[in-house]
């Protein structure tokens, strides 16, 4: 990605992702909190140095603040709003994705138990992040707030969403049950692409 400062295109009608996803969280989670963090972001760069920048270049070089913050979560919110598609049963990756995960992990099942209990376990709010290190071993990383693994010089390849926004509408306060209906509705074919090598 070389993102730039607007609001990533749905690849979905915003219906689609129900009723993992309802069309009443899209509105709100990417019609306005998204939007929010594009526009501040936008206004934060306006005529200042860091306005040349792709969004991915000003999380991994800005410092901690609210240039940060909302550099950090107009990229997560673009990574995880595009990499979904409608619900599927028996939902999984295939190709060299999922040999990765069986190397790194030992098999998709065991992947999955420590994903779902990264994102669990995450107090407060925040992400927890598949990620790239630089030597292409795939990792499990919880992020705090707006962090992403790009700080740690490592590529982003799939994050959920651990803030109650995210899910509050759907779900209340049903971390659980969010974290599982998810791994529905994940477009595997959009991770691998984010594979570096």
């Amino acid at each position: 990605m070389n993102m730039k400062i607007e609001m990533p295109v749905l690849p979905y009608a915003d219906n689609a992702l129900e009723p993992v996803i309802s069309r009443e969280t899209i509105g709100y989670h990417y019609g306005k909190h998204l939007q929010n963090y594009v526009n501040t972001l936008a206004s934060l760069v306006k005529d200042t140095p860091w306005s040349a920048k792709s969004v991915e270049e000003l999380v991994a070089e800005v410092p901690e603040g609210p240039l940060f913050n909302n550099a950090g979560q107009t990229l997560n919110h673009a990574l995880y709003f595009t990499q979904f598609m409608p619900a599927k049963a028996d939902n999984q990756p295939t190709g060299t994705l999922l040999e990765l995960i069986n190397r790194d992990f030992g098999s998709f099942d065991t992947f999955k138990e420590q994903f779902t209990q990264a994102a669990l376990t995450l107090f407060g709010s925040g992400w927890a992040w598949l990620a790239q290190q630089q030597d292409g071993r795939l990792v499990i990383r919880k992020e705090s707030n707006a962090g992403n693994p790009l700080r740690n010089n490592e590529t982003p390849l799939l994050g959920i969403d651990v803030w109650e926004h995210a899910y509050y509408i759907d779900y209340f306060n049903r971390r659980a049950d969010h974290v599982q209906a998810v791994w529905q509705i994940i477009n595997w074919q959009v991770v691998a692409d984010r594979l570096k090598g």
